[in-house]
């Protein structure tokens, strides 16, 4: 199997069609199918199925598949480590990063660091900080960008600190607040779980819950035309949303969402990680 064949089993399985990744590979469905079928008569089993929802993978393809991220993940350690023999500060970073930080912090920390390191190629992922967490305890991504307090076992900085808050078009009263329409968006857990125990310390009243969207976005958006209220990481909250806000409270303390940088120790002996992470360092020492 060449590096081409691990990239397709890889995208097959993840789009689940075989239009989406040929899509996605810049290739032919026709290419694209040969080149399955080229594995399947070299490894002599059935790799897929076709069924009307999609591409199903067998068991014999799922091993492949599993292999593939595995040899993936080999490569990318070699080239890495024959890159840090040379001292050289070039290879490839894989990064998972919240789905929030990616949008309101990330090109602003990512644009200085491909400046001062041009020949470090990343490859980055996003997604709610639970998945982050996820795949860099698999071993999938190099380093994350997390929010939220998670069991980790490797080393991690704190990175920064902000309020979670209460966002409206309006002046926020907030013994009104059960009467007012509540906008609630998909979330991280933790996050939905901070706001809940902040309403049930605060009403003996279940909140009036007007209208549930996919995401944050969407839902900043309607609370910025006056359907509701909504609450946020002040992370997400800028002056240009012209929203009235007020931080959430325990006992008087602000109640806090952190974000932390994670990686194993190990990580940092090889120069482009070790790049990467005092560039961070410095970043938010600004």
């Amino acid at each position: 199997m060449s590096e081409k064949d691990w990239q397709i089993l890889i995208t097959l399985h993840e789009e689940g069609t075989i239009t989406k990744a040929a899509r996605k590979m810049y290739m032919s469905q026709p290419a694209l199918t040969y080149r399955i079928q080229q594995l399947e008569e070299r490894f002599n089993c059935k790799i897929i199925l076709r069924s009307n929802k999609g591409t199903l993978f067998t068991t014999s393809g799922e091993y492949l598949v599993q292999y593939a991220k595995k040899m993936q993940k080999e490569l990318i350690k070699v080239q890495n480590t024959l890159e840090n023999l040379n001292n050289n500060i070039q290879g490839i970073l894989q990064i998972g990063v919240s789905d929030i930080f990616a949008l309101y912090k990330l090109p602003s920390l990512l644009e200085g660091f491909v400046a001062k390191y041009p020949n470090v190629s990343i490859k980055l992922t996003t997604a709610w900080s639970t998945e982050i967490l996820r795949l860099i305890q698999n071993e999938d991504i190099h380093i994350a960008i997390s929010r939220g307090e998670h069991q980790w076992q490797g080393d991690k900085i704190l990175l920064d600190q902000e309020t979670i808050c209460i966002a409206s078009r309006h002046p926020i009263q907030l013994d009104e607040l059960p009467n007012m329409n509540l906008i609630t968006y998909k979330t991280d857990s933790q996050i939905l779980t901070m706001f809940n125990d902040w309403w049930k310390d605060n009403y003996s009243m279940p909140p009036h819950s007007f209208m549930q969207v996919d995401g944050m976005m969407t839902c900043k958006g309607l609370v910025k035309k006056g359907l509701g209220y909504g609450f946020f990481p002040k992370i997400c909250i800028e002056e240009s949303d012209q929203l009235y806000t007020t931080d959430l409270t325990k006992n008087g303390i602000p109640l806090i969402r952190d974000t932390w940088l994670l990686y194993r120790k190990e990580l940092k002996e090889l120069n482009v990680f070790h790049a990467f992470i005092e560039y961070v360092k410095d970043y938010y020492k600004q």
